[in-house]
């Protein structure tokens, strides 16, 4: 099975965040929505409990019932169920992840974005401050060349005293 190449799935990544912009989130269809139940399901602890209880059940019944038992020892019909259990649940628990997968990568591009606006909003914030600044020290400058003036014209012509 060939996976997709990155850039593909980046550029379906885009296309879904585009598609979503300003708009509500497609809801999950009927298949994610049952992969992902399974996966919570198969994930808990309440189902590790009731099956392994299933399986003490089983080994127990079979073994008590001897020459009589529905899957003797080496229990091959519960090894069946079991691999029949993880095939199909493997799948399933994939699809949900690669929807979570999905949903994730869509938020993280969402993350980006927002921070680029943010960065951008920084730098226009630090130009703006950094105009202010000059101004402020261009004022400052020309007030002490004033001040100097002044001085200087004083110093030339000092006051009469009366």
């Amino acid at each position: 099975m060939t996976q997709p190449h990155p850039t593909t799935h980046l550029r379906r990544t885009i296309a879904r965040a585009k598609q979503r912009r300003g708009a509500a989130p497609l809801p999950p269809t009927l298949g994610a929505r049952l992969a992902d139940s399974v996966a919570a399901t198969v994930g808990s602890w309440r189902f590790i409990v009731i099956q392994s209880g299933l399986l003490i059940a089983w080994i127990t019944g079979n073994v008590l019932a001897g020459t009589h038992a529905w899957d003797p020892y080496p229990f091959i019909l519960l090894n069946l169920m079991l691999s029949f259990q993880a095939a199909y649940t493997a799948p399933i628990i994939m699809m949900s992840q690669n929807r979570q997968s999905d949903v994730d990568r869509d938020r993280a591009l969402a993350d980006y974005q927002v921070n680029l606006r943010a960065e951008a909003d920084i730098t226009l914030l630090h130009e703006k401050i950094d105009l202010l600044r000059e101004r402020e020290l261009l004022e400052m400058m020309q007030l002490l060349k004033r001040a100097l003036d002044r001085i200087e014209a004083l110093e030339q012509h000092p006051p009469k005293e009366a």
